[in-house]
């Protein structure tokens, strides 16, 4: 099989690109796993945080992807859930242990043995993969593969990021950042709190006129102030200075959650600026997201084909994954990034 494949760690200054297509045997799917053949496959910043190092994978050779689309091609020993054919989606969660507190309590996402699709396990970017059986999700008919390919990353921690805002209707929300994951939170609250305003703050012209487009009532720079103090935040940029600058626009009792995996390094003196009786006092909050949970994924899409949310997608060849990568890591941005791997049937 045709895989694009990420040998070691790589800065993008000196090496635009980092993956190289290589011919791999199909992988063969063990106890209660199934084999799909990739359709399609979402393009994540956190790829970018994969191949500079700021989550390694803990093995190279690795093959990279966590927002995959496809059909089953074949169940190993006791898997059952799914049908030769099915279309399926698997997102970052590739596996927990199933028997501990979190898993027990539907958080596998703080599991200590939390398994990354594209991470810990070989990924998307390829024209076949593995995964277990519980770990893969039925996409609705509702979404195309290339829909439905952002939804199962940018969507789901998207959707849990909004869930743990604690937001409610009528509340404002502000959104920093505004690529693959955040665009889809606008439509999600749109639709889920009609009677809460979304206020943008994004870097380029571009994103503050996509914002208003999909019902922001207001978009502005990351360092600009709102025109009302926001009941709740979130982040979506891998870098520090939107934190420092969101937590001035926070109204008292606040909260702030941050959906990145990691943040860039290019800023972090930016912190320096952070002033407690400015940025954090009157009880406002931080919250980080861990991952998603299968909860995440399975509620998010059903919620997605309810509304029903497509996302703005633009595809790419698998041959193509770097020149994706590599617009993703220069901001250049409009909805999400799709790589179609494999013509399906």
């Amino acid at each position: 099989m045709k895989a694009m494949v990420l040998k070691g760690i790589s800065s993008f200054k000196e090496n635009r690109e980092p993956l190289q297509m290589l011919d791999l045997p199909v992988p063969i799917p063990g106890n209660r796993e199934v084999l799909i053949k990739v359709s399609t496959c979402g393009v994540c910043h956190t790829e970018l945080d994969e191949i500079e190092g700021r989550i390694p994978p803990p093995r190279f050779p690795i093959v990279l992807g966590h927002q995959v689309v496809g059909r089953v091609a074949e169940t190993g020993k006791g898997a059952d859930r799914f049908n030769t054919g099915d279309r399926v989606g698997i997102g970052w969660i590739y596996s927990a242990c199933g028997k501990c507190e979190f898993c027990l309590q539907g958080n596998e996402n703080l599991c200590e043995d939390f398994q990354a699709t594209g991470r810990d396990a070989d990924g998307g970017y390829a024209e076949y993969m593995t995964v277990p059986e519980d770990f893969a999700f039925k996409i609705p008919e509702a979404f195309s593969d290339s829909e439905a390919a952002p939804l199962l990353c940018a969507g789901a921690i998207g959707y849990r990021s909004l869930r743990l805002t604690n937001i409610k209707n009528g509340q404002t929300l502000g959104l920093t950042g505004f690529g693959a994951s955040a665009h889809l939170v606008l439509k999600m609250a749109k639709h889920r709190y009609p009677a809460s305003e979304v206020y943008v703050f994004a870097r380029s012209e571009k994103e503050r006129a996509f914002a208003k487009e999909l019902g922001a009532v207001w978009a502005g720079g990351t360092e600009e102030e709102s025109p009302v103090k926001l009941d709740c935040i979130i982040d979506t940029t891998p870098v520090w200075r939107p934190v420092v600058e969101a937590l001035k626009n926070l109204r008292s009792g606040g909260r702030l959650v941050i959906n990145a995996i990691r943040k860039e390094d290019l800023d972090r003196e930016y912190l320096l600026n952070l002033d407690y009786p400015a940025h954090l006092w009157m009880e406002k909050e931080i919250k980080s997201v861990a991952n998603v949970a299968r909860r995440d994924i399975i509620e998010f899409l059903d919620l997605a084909a309810q509304i029903p949310i497509k996302p703005e997608v633009q595809e790419f060849a698998l041959d193509e994954a770097n020149n994706a990568l590599v617009e993703l890591k220069e901001r250049k941005i409009r909805g999400a990034k799709v790589l179609k791997v494999s013509k399906v049937s």
